[in-house]
């Protein structure tokens, strides 16, 4: 399938990694399908890429509400070729035995069940199109663990596994599950929306580290995947800035 013709649904395109992602596919020719809750970014970005000539389309939607999942995906005409799970998160740098369950079980449901319901709605079309991609934007945090990370954790290895485990059973049927796992990418909300709005601890994520990812060094990533023959699969790829050897080594210079 040609990125003239394909249609790609993108989740939690309302900033950071979806939204340089949206951007990124749509100038390589694809129609995108901007999805996120703030109804109000993701048109503003469908109006930014219509107006440079682009095909986007907004639709407000929480990725852990099946039944409006379902609905969108009812509504869409014709084939989808390309899903990027992107919409996730993370909430709170706690230590396990002080964590709030209430702030895991966001996450959980975000990362893990989000992914699991658009992919599943979306899933017969994509077969139908003969050429599909579903991309599940994990983190490097899905491949080892942190201190103060459990709860992100864990979602992130349940993404992980959803990736995993749909490759097994989709071998065979024109569908590719790509997964993209980013370390330390900074962008304008990630570590904000972790510390609840505190932007001094957000900062001190990123504090001497003199170039983390940005949102389009990981958008470059995933299009590069995504464009990749179809018969060659990117099974997993873990992107970091040169500073961060691993989740708990950071070069830094303060």
């Amino acid at each position: 399938m040609s990125a003239r013709t394909a249609t790609a649904v993108v989740t939690g395109a309302s900033s950071g990694i979806g939204a340089a992602t949206a951007r990124r596919l749509a100038e390589a020719g694809y129609r995108v399908l901007l999805t996120a809750r703030r109804e109000d970014r993701v048109e503003a970005l469908a109006a930014e890429l219509t107006a440079s000539g682009h095909e986007a389309s907004a639709y407000a939607l929480d990725v852990t509400d099946r039944a409006a999942v379902d609905a969108f995906a009812a509504s869409l005409d014709g084939e989808v070729g390309v899903l990027v799970n992107n919409a996730g998160g993370a909430l709170g740098a706690d230590p396990v035995a002080s964590a709030d369950p209430a702030d895991w079980r966001t996450m959980f449901e975000v990362n893990v069940l989000g992914v699991l319901n658009i992919t599943q709605a979306l899933l017969p079309a994509l077969t139908a199109s003969g050429d599909g991609t579903v991309v599940v934007l994990s983190s490097t945090a899905g491949l080892s663990t942190y201190e103060g990370g459990g709860g992100y954790v864990v979602a992130k290895h349940g993404a992980h596994v959803i990736a995993e485990t749909l490759r097994l059973e989709l071998c065979g049927d024109p569908v590719r599950v790509i997964e993209i796992a980013p370390g330390m990418v900074k962008t304008d909300e990630f570590a904000t929306t972790r510390f609840r709005g505190d932007q001094e601890k957000a900062a001190k994520v990123y504090a001497g580290v003199a170039e983390p990812l940005t949102a389009d060094d990981v958008a470059e990533t995933i299009a590069w995947a995504v464009s990749r023959p179809a018969h060659v699969n990117i099974d997993l790829l873990v992107v970091r800035p040169r500073a961060q050897a691993s989740n708990s080594k950071v070069h830094r210079e303060l």
